[in-house]
């Protein structure tokens, strides 16, 4: 009787739930068919589920389509509440330390596939683009444009617009790696080639806006 319940329990805890193995297998047929080449009798046959059981989970596909990404977008969604620098050598690791989670999540493969789905659909299916940048870019950008501008307010860093600050460092830390990476042309970067990368791209923004220098004052 033990082992009958151990055995059972192991099953339970092995098995997705529902609604896991539904988005997983919706996630599959995007990336294989498309998003609209992907029907939900296929999803359904993939998860093992009824279309009846499908629908309780989720009103249509564009509701899987949309956690699909909500939930792979939280690769790329870092810790928001980054917190505030309070000397130099605090402000030069949380930026190291951001900027290297961007460079390895992003290129994980499950998310580059995610933003090929994301262009490949954008003239049939804007929205997913919308919530890959929703869910994923714009709140990490928030959350360093917050980080920068505190760090501005305690004397760490020059002034300047926090929001052209973000944009120029994530760019410093890209080149035109992104690029290439879902041109399938270059392979996601080592750890020595993401330390390599951060490191200079926040000596650069730095150097850029030097901690100690005055606001020019409107003549």
């Amino acid at each position: 009787m033990a082992g009958t319940k151990a055995a059972s329990r192991t099953n339970e805890t092995s098995e997705p739930p529902v609604r896991g193995r539904i988005l997983g297998a919706a996630f599959s047929a995007f990336m294989e068919r498309g998003y609209e080449g992907a029907s939900t009798l296929d999803i359904a046959t993939r998860a093992r589920v009824s279309k009846r059981e499908l629908y309780t989970h989720f009103a249509n596909k564009q509701a899987m389509l949309i956690a699909c990404i909500a939930e792979r977008a939280q690769r790329m969604r870092l810790t928001l509440a980054l917190p505030p620098a309070t000397n130099q050598a605090a402000l030069v690791a949380t930026l190291n330390e951001f900027g290297s989670a961007i460079l390895r999540e992003v290129s994980d493969p499950k998310v580059l596939a995610v933003y090929r789905l994301a262009i490949a659909e954008s003239d049939r299916a804007p929205e997913i683009a919308q919530s890959l940048d929703k869910f994923g870019r714009e709140a990490n950008r928030a959350a360093l444009v917050k980080f920068l501008t505190d760090a501005q307010a305690n004397g760490l860093i020059g002034p300047g617009d926090s929001t052209t600050m973000a944009a120029q460092f994530v760019a410093l830390i890209w080149g035109d790696l992104l690029v290439r990476l879902l041109l399938r042309v270059a392979n996601s970067p080592k750890p020595a080639e993401i330390n390599r990368r951060v490191q200079a791209a926040t000596e650069i923004l730095l150097a850029h806006y030097p901690a100690g220098v005055a606001e020019p004052q409107a003549s």
